[in-house]
């Protein structure tokens, strides 16, 4: 039997991607997990939290477990914001983190940090989501569960570890310091006003996010442009080249 923790890093920031783990382990492996003190992210230090994904990926490499991996772009994320919301976003990236595991022939448990303020919803969606090749997969979602769940905390460790190394990778490309790529950050908040300068927002900026509108609509003195709009422009003129 084999269980799946799955959780998130990067839900609220207004710079770079959201990302998403499923982390698949045989559940008589659990201990190891103990043994090398993995829990919520969010209560590590950032040097404390690399050394454990570190030792989670050795793990991994030694136990041939399985682990999913989606980094969901500013981009498609504000594509997605345009049709829908957050949530239905989150479903959908859940349900693809858990397919990248590739155990769907086995049979266990999932374990979600709940994205909706309605746990049970958020874990029938995704379990709708997956279709009958993963029926014998049964799921439990549950808001903090990589609080209360060790396979979650340590998916919740990937994920933000995972983040934070394509922040940096942002950083160095733009030659600026992005900060933590929160809007709570001021940083992240001088960043933000350097990457608005262009005639369009800078392609890592979550343009649907609240603070990157209020700061272009205050820089520029008119709306926001759609990211879809703009980009389905870009690409039209590139065949146009042709």
């Amino acid at each position: 039997m084999y269980q799946i923790g799955v959780d998130e890093a990067g839900r609220g920031p207004a710079v770079g991607p959201l990302v998403v783990c499923a982390l698949c382990i045989p559940s008589l492996e659990i201990e190891v997990l103990k043994d090398i003190g993995a829990k919520d992210s969010k209560s590590l230090t950032r040097k404390k939290r690399d050394l454990l994904a570190k030792k989670i990926y050795s793990e991994i490499e030694k136990r041939n477990w399985k682990v999913g991996i989606i980094t969901c772009s500013a981009s498609r994320i504000d594509k997605e914001r345009e049709l829908t919301n957050l949530n239905n976003l989150e479903v959908e990236l859940f349900k693809e983190a858990i397919i990248s595991t590739e155990v769907q022939d086995f049979y266990g448990e999932i374990y979600l940090d709940a994205c909706d303020i309605n746990e049970k919803r958020f874990g029938d969606r995704v379990s709708s989501s997956l279709g009958k090749d993963w029926s014998q997969w049964t799921i439990q979602s549950k808001h903090k569960m990589d609080f209360d769940n060790i396979l979650v905390g340590a998916a919740s460790i990937l994920a933000k570890f995972h983040r934070d190394k394509e922040i940096e990778k942002i950083g160095q490309v733009l030659n600026l310091d992005i900060g933590s790529g929160y809007p709570s950050d001021p940083k992240t908040r001088v960043a933000i006003g350097e990457l608005i300068k262009g005639n369009t927002p800078n392609i890592h900026l979550r343009w649907s996010w609240a603070t990157v509108e209020n700061m272009w609509l205050k820089e520029k003195k008119k709306p926001i442009p759609k990211r879809s709009e703009i980009e389905r422009n870009s690409v039209q003129s590139s065949i146009s080249d042709w």
